[in-house]
């Protein structure tokens, strides 16, 4: 088992080294958390172009020198033309897992420029010199790219000219170097415009870079690309609604975090446009037991965890969205409190979200349809199988059946004046949409998690939000800002930084000592009992996948309480990094997964 890093200087957790390598030598060169955590984010895009890219999201914690948490929504709108009724005209039921019509406005970007001007000290050349630097000399890429290459390579062929060109003309493989020339030259081309159209110092250059990106040659490409016919996973060609006014008129935000308590702990994570909330509640689930209790290698422990987690995001696909204010009652004891007594000895086999202040959810028809309910209805839910079972698929998102999907970056820094930074990027995966061939990025598909019925949290309404997977944490122990943590993983985020969350905790409280390594290092589990946020919206009815070394006497007590277990290699599930502040001693910490074999922390 691999060791916490402990240091005084600065910390860095992230899923590829070459971002960390980037965050903690900008620490090392004057710069603060803020600015480490754009420079990786930006290497994140050339080096995890399977995972991420600058046509995708971000959200971001961050405690700037100590002070309150606050959210950075880097997740952008849905276009002016793209309504429910729009698409339910074009036939279909579900937005698209990938092409124009899932793409949503392109967050990242913005979000990462905003944070850099709002708290950071590094000019804007400073911070995009790496990531270019990569970009243009070369990296050696990880094997996975060039696997998900491979599976994309018939649709690349068949269907997105450009991807082909792209990926299968000099396809990306470990042994030799990878550039991304156009990539550059877009970061170069902005920067150099930049520098010369602004006046008035570092923060009025950062926003002429915003306003490039939003209204000038970046936009322009995005625009036209998203009007061209395109085949998406409906099997037909589309053209998206992604058009110039969409791209001006938003902006990242900044927006105070939800919180909730759990002994001696205080959780911050951004709102219902994510599914932020739900860890919260499983924390409110928890409220009757203390920290030095909740041993994650008990069996009983482990089902309560599943279960609260089942029930969380039953809540979370009934009621989240960007339409409203999460409603309160959700995180009440009292509403708690009744979620807690539907947690018995054995799995529960239905689907039930709540009913917080006595109103009962309306519900998508695709949901009523997989838990075999009438329509519109879950008086039936849990009698009879799913209509659909989802691929089985690895922790990056490769299905067995050779479908594809993205998944999900994490960095995290803290550094020697108290601020610390926990964001997850994603979106714009190369497996999205055909790659942008003058700016070497694809448009994202985060819109493929609205749902296309109408007065729902989250249908798909033009100037909203869509509800996100992406879900970082800042917690504090004794009113202190501790730990910033993420994951990728989608559906799972909340289910893996949670289980760890628990396992930091109780070796604090049981053990006097907050160690994220040996907590990221201990067996994971996940279930898929609830509604994929990914096309084709899947469910999987009582499922748990468990790490093979949790042991015999964890995955047979699982087994005798009703899971359906699924045992999956060791090291297998998640990826989770963290950064902190040990609360006893003051020593900077960090930790990251090497599960899937690329996530690096350093620190001095």
């Amino acid at each position: 088992m691999t060791a916490s890093i402990v240091g005084t200087f600065g910390t860095v957790a992230s899923t590829h080294q070459l971002a960390t390598a980037t965050a903690m030598s900008v620490l090392d060169r004057g710069g603060n958390a803020i600015d480490a955590a754009a420079a990786g984010a930006f290497v994140l895009h050339v080096v995890e172009p399977h995972l991420n890219g600058p046509g995708g999201d971000a959200t971001i914690l961050m405690s700037v020198r100590g002070q309150t948490p606050q959210a950075l929504c880097g997740q952008g709108t849905a276009p002016g033309g793209a309504t429910a009724r729009t698409y339910r005209g074009l036939g279909l039921d579900l937005v698209p897992g990938t092409g124009p019509l899932a793409a949503a406005v392109p967050g990242a970007v913005d979000a990462w420029l905003l944070a850099l001007r709002d708290h950071g000290t590094w000019r804007l050349d400073e911070v995009l010199a790496p990531a270019i630097a990569i970009a243009e000399q070369g990296h050696y890429p990880l094997a996975r790219i060039g696997d998900v290459v491979e599976r994309m390579r018939a649709h690349f062929t068949e269907h997105w000219p450009t991807s082909a060109a792209f990926y299968l003309t000099d396809p990306p493989r470990p042994d030799r170097l990878w550039r991304n020339p156009h990539l550059a030259a877009t970061w170069r081309r902005i920067v150099d415009e930049a520098t010369s159209g602004a006046t008035g110092g570092r923060e009025r250059e950062i926003d002429t870079a915003r306003e490039i990106w939003k209204t000038g040659f970046v936009a322009a490409a995005m625009v036209a690309t998203s009007q061209r016919p395109t085949r998406d996973s409906s099997g037909a060609d589309h053209t998206g609604f992604l058009g110039h006014d969409d791209l001006a008129g938003w902006s990242a935000s900044f927006e105070p975090t939800l919180t909730h308590t759990w002994g001696p702990w205080s959780i911050h994570k951004a709102g219902p446009w994510t599914q932020g909330p739900a860890f919260l509640q499983q924390a409110a689930l928890l409220a009757d037991l203390d920290p030095v209790d909740a041993d994650a290698g008990d069996p009983a422990v482990v089902h309560r965890l599943i279960e609260g987690a089942k029930l969380a995001l039953a809540d979370r696909d009934a009621w989240y969205g960007d339409s409203a204010p999460l409603p309160r009652a959700l995180l009440d004891e009292q509403y708690s409190s009744a979620r807690r007594d539907l947690i018995g000895p054995y799995a529960r086999t239905g689907w039930h979200p709540g009913a917080p202040d006595g109103v009962e959810p309306l519900l998508p028809i695709h949901i009523s349809r997989l838990l075999g309910g009438e329509e519109g209805s879950i008086a039936d839910a849990g009698a009879g199988e799913p209509t659909f079972q989802g691929p089985t698929v690895d922790t990056e998102g490769v299905a067995v059946d050779g479908r594809t999907r993205g998944d999900t970056c994490h960095i995290a820094v803290t550094d020697r004046w108290g601020t610390i930074v926990a964001a997850t990027p994603s979106g714009g995966w190369l497996q999205s949409n055909p790659i942008i061939p003058e700016l070497g990025f694809p448009l994202g598909t985060r819109l493929q998690m609205c749902w296309l019925d109408d007065e729902l949290p989250n249908t798909l309404t033009p100037g909203r939000r869509p509800r996100s997977t992406l879900s970082p944490t800042l917690a504090e122990f004794e009113g202190r800002v501790t730990l910033g943590f993420g994951t990728p993983g989608g559906d799972q985020q909340d289910q893996w930084t949670f289980n760890a969350f628990v396992r930091m905790a109780h070796g604090l409280a049981a053990q006097g000592r907050l160690d994220p390594q040996a907590a990221i290092d201990a067996p994971q589990w996940h279930t898929d009992h609830l509604i994929g946020s990914f096309w084709p919206r899947s469910f999987e009815r009582t499922s748990v996948a468990i790490e093979a070394d949790a042991g015999h006497q964890v995955v047979d007590g699982l087994r005798r309480r009703g899971h359906a277990v699924r045992v999956t290699p060791a090291a297998s599930l998640g990826r989770v990094c963290v950064v902190g502040r040990d609360p006893r001693s003051g020593a900077l910490l960090a930790g990251a997964s090497t599960r899937g074999g690329q996530g690096h922390a350093t620190g001095r």
